[in-house]
């Protein structure tokens, strides 16, 4: 199957990157100055039909959705073409038909043949404001024969300002032919599919419909055709032409480049001279693509690709094949490597010298704890397929060590204060400084020490202490790194039940230190409580008995 211009779909994203079309196949999104956008004030916005019917019936008959033999294979390789290059855009073959028919009724009563040419040239009405939008002459001529305005041409009418845009090669044959009806369809199907419009979505077809032709009614109308030929389409032979299938409008079409001299008449009874017969020549078509340059792509995690990937196209004449679509796909990735905008794949044409190169490639964070590895395809689609590859490496990035920090410090200047058997209120938290900037990453061991006979520290075995998972005493601790800002904040320490001035010693691993004093303050005294005095009880007084007398 013959797919090169289907490639020309992605030159929406890749190519031509933001040319998302506003206006119809008919008409190019004008700019302020272009031939389109003059006197727009005076015509229409949309464009002629050459078939203006309605939508075909809910049941029409099995007459009506017969498609001549050469477009419906025009119509069904286009879309295969698109599907293959953007498979997210989900073109139905069907869309392609519906505007055909109304366009042209498929290039019926022109003459279709089996290559996709007609016998006569299919152009529109001349687009000069009086009834239709005004489009100045863009071709001088060269399409659509009118060197003063220019009209719609081919199966598709295509205004020949957005053919130069959007023209593609739908069978092969190093041509871009808006008469001939494998070309057209498949510049249409990229057309409809640009912006990254998916088709399979009510919102993106019916903009996508619309670009083609700004009117609700044409709209409705071929997707009323879409409809009906996916219930089911026939196919039959290409008609014959007929006289005059399309009126042209009234007065003379310039024809282009006219002749300044009149022709010089031969002479009368010229010499006899034997001719050769001459062979007639073909075409040149695509014949091979090579890659220019290194096949081994290299960078870093998250950096560019310094080596642009590039490839050359060929003709079967040996000359540099230009304009040719050239997809570059990355496949096999375990790195996350992508184009701009995370993509996976890109679309560019050959330039004069045939060569084309892929947009810049940025290596993706997952490399792993060695290397990653992905392969770059690039391929163009003509009588064959051609293909080259290119094997690509990301290494991961070097680790740079952090530097190691040379001071620490207290953050806050509040006394480290607790009362015996309690906890100390204020939360400890250090700063690790490397060269005056804050150190990440630094590793603090916190230890409860004391000094000995010979001014050494040593570990305490009382006083102040930290508390494991499980609330059992810990005296010796290694902290957290620091984050990003170099602080770390220690856990609670708690008191012991014997007051005094206890040290805490913070070091690094490279041997630098910070001792702080905690300071354990004995619990307040306390009073036994007071009992009430014993009642007293006073002993009655001892009676004197006197003897009596007698």
């Amino acid at each position: 199957m013959v797919c090169t211009a289907a490639l020309a779909a992605s030159l929406t994203t890749a190519a031509v990157v933001g040319n998302t079309p506003a206006a119809g196949a008919g008409e190019s999104e004008p700019t302020g100055d272009s031939p389109q956008a003059q006197d727009r004030g005076n015509a229409r916005l949309d464009l002629p039909d050459l078939v203006a019917d309605p939508p075909p019936a809910q049941n029409a008959p099995a007459g009506s959705t017969g498609i001549p033999g050469t477009a419906l294979d025009a119509y069904q390789r286009a879309a295969s073409s698109v599907a293959a290059a953007l498979p997210g855009c989900h073109l139905p073959w069907e869309l392609l038909a519906g505007i055909g028919r109304v366009e042209s009724v498929h290039a019926s009563g022109y003459g279709l043949k089996a290559d996709g040419s007609t016998e006569k040239p299919i152009r529109g009405p001349r687009l000069d404001g009086k009834q239709f939008a005004k489009i100045l002459d863009t071709d001088k001529g060269a399409w659509d024969g009118d060197t003063e305005y220019d009209r719609a041409i081919g199966p598709l009418q295509f205004i020949p300002s957005t053919w130069a845009q959007w023209g593609a090669d739908g069978n092969g044959d190093s041509q871009r032919n808006p008469n001939n009806i494998y070309d057209a369809a498949l510049g249409a199907g990229l057309y409809l599919c640009a912006g990254d419009r998916d088709l399979s979505q009510a919102a993106d077809l019916d903009k996508a419909v619309l670009s083609y032709n700004r009117s609700r009614e044409y709209v409705n109308t071929v997707l009323g055709w879409m409809r009906q030929y996916q219930q089911g389409a026939s196919q039959v032979p290409n008609p014959p032409a007929v006289p005059n299938p399309v009126p042209q409008p009234p007065g003379p079409i310039p024809t282009p480049n006219p002749p300044v001299n009149p022709p010089v008449r031969p002479p009368v009874n010229p010499p006899h001279k034997p001719t050769k017969p001459t062979k007639p020549t073909k075409p040149a078509t695509v014949s091979g693509l090579e890659r220019v340059g290194a096949a081994d792509l290299k960078a870093q995690a998250g950096s560019l690709f310094t080596a642009k990937p590039k490839v050359k196209a060929k003709l079967s004449n040996g000359k540099p094949a230009a304009r040719e679509i050239v997809v570059f796909e990355i496949e096999g990735d375990t790195t996350g490597t992508a184009f701009a905008g995370g993509k996976t794949h890109a679309v560019v044409r050959t330039d004069a010298s045939g060569h084309a190169a892929a947009p810049q490639l940025k290596a993706g964070e997952k490399a792993g704890a060695k290397q990653g590895s992905f392969t770059l395809r690039a391929t163009l689609y003509g009588t064959r397929e051609f293909t080259v590859k290119f094997a690509g490496t990301v290494t991961p990035k070097p680790v740079v060590p952090a530097p190691k920090a040379d001071k620490l410090a207290r953050v806050g200047d509040k006394p480290m204060e607790a009362v015996a058997e309690g906890s100390f209120a204020e939360k400890l938290q250090l700063l690790a400084t490397a060269k005056g900037k804050a150190s990440a990453g630094t590793v603090v061991t916190a230890a409860m020490v004391k000094l000995d006979e010979k001014g050494q520290w040593i570990p305490a075995e009382t006083g102040p202490f930290f508390k494991d998972k499980d609330g059992k005493e810990l005296r010796t601790l290694v902290l957290a790194p620091t984050g990003a800002d170099g602080k770390i904040t220690l856990p609670e320490i708690h008191a012991s039940d014997l007051a005094g001035t206890y040290q805490l010693r913070l070091t690094t691993p490279e041997g630098v230190q910070l001792v702080v004093d905690l300071v354990v303050k004995p619990k307040p005294a306390t009073e036994p409580p007071s009992t009430p005095d014993a009642p007293t009880t006073e002993l009655p007084a001892t009676p004197t008995t006197e003897p009596v007398r007698p």
